[in-house]
């Protein structure tokens, strides 16, 4: 009892020297508009942030096999909180993963299509890879596909995910060129590869979700570091920053009381920890499984949120240095 008394006293200190704060009154989101389960968030150039979300679809096995009727992508104005549009209706199944590249566009996957998508800001299609509702293991199949990771050149990286524990990287238009990674606990290898960016360096860096780590690669997929630990956690998504900043929201690992599960955690290039902010829990700056993360152009945070079912935005605290 003590120790866990000592535990949660550590952990409100660390909260409390944090140098991010929830904006509680954001968003600002029509009363019937329904988000469900956030899987994926993304922000432009705009500063619109980007949901990707379930729209009340609960995860099941075998997946349902008819696309979710109503919107599954929400854009919301960054700075006021204000919904801008809502498409997706009639297209996923069971949506997943969220990036938005330097053009703006946005890249999506489905891990009950086992797809990978780009789409324009609009919800014109522009791309598709992988066969609809079709598993697989070769290069023109994804099984259970988590993220995409765009490089400035328009050439992508896909975490293959659930069931290929690997790392897939194709050309901007679409042509296989290499992978990596099997299924163990060993450097280079992969109990889940979750989520997926690549830092100011070049380094691929990949959320390891059931080995509880981040790896780090170059970008021919060479092994580089791991980083893991209290400090890591379970890490669900990543998101790089133009300073070479990291931003990783930890899902929770179970075997840890819950009281200390979650949390949003800034790092330096070197995997040091330079600040966490957020715990589990119900309230505005806490989460339920929190299922990815993005970085605005102004350096706010947003943190998407699995059993949640909701989107945060954190800013950095007054007086904080950067």
């Amino acid at each position: 009892m003590r120790l866990f008394i000592l535990l949660c006293l550590l952990s409100a200190a660390a909260r409390a020297q944090s140098h991010h704060e929830v904006v509680s009154s954001w968003p600002k989101l029509p009363e019937k508009h329904v988000l469900g389960l956030c899987a994926g968030v993304g922000v432009d150039a705009q500063n619109r942030v980007i949901v990707f979300h379930r729209s009340g679809r609960q995860w099941s096995n075998p997946f349902p096999k008819e696309t979710i009727a109503i919107p599954t992508l929400s854009v919301i104005d960054g700075a006021t909180g204000r919904l801008i549009n809502a498409w997706g209706a009639n297209l996923f199944i069971m949506p997943h993963g969220l990036t938005v590249d330097h053009e703006g566009n946005l890249w999506l996957t489905d891990v009950g299509l086992h797809q990978v998508f780009k789409f324009t800001p609009e919800g014109r299609l522009l791309l598709t890879l992988g066969e609809r509702s079709i598993p697989g293991d070769d290069h023109m199949h994804f099984n259970l596909p988590t993220d995409v990771a765009v490089l400035h050149d328009g050439s992508f990286y896909v975490s293959d995910g659930y069931k290929n524990t690997r790392v897939m990287k194709f050309a901007a238009d679409g042509r296989f060129e290499f992978e990596w990674g099997v299924k163990g606990t060993g450097a280079g290898e992969f109990n889940l590869p979750h989520g997926i960016a690549v830092d100011a360096r070049g380094r691929v860096i990949v959320c390891d979700r059931e080995n509880e780590r981040l790896q780090v690669f170059d970008a021919r997929g060479s092994y580089l570091d791991q980083w893991k630990g209290p400090q890591i956690g379970k890490p669900y998504g990543v998101a790089a920053g133009s300073d070479s900043h990291l931003f990783i929201i930890d899902g929770g690992v179970p075997s840890v009381k819950t009281a200390q599960r979650g949390k949003a955690v800034e790092l330096d290039v070197s995997g040091k920890m330079l600040d966490s902010f957020g715990s589990y829990g119900k309230q505005p700056g806490q989460f339920q499984l929190g299922h990815d993360i993005a970085i605005g152009p102004d350096g706010a945070v947003y943190v998407a949120e699995g059993t949640g079912a909701r989107v945060q935005k954190f800013v950095r605290s007054a007086g904080s240095a950067k």
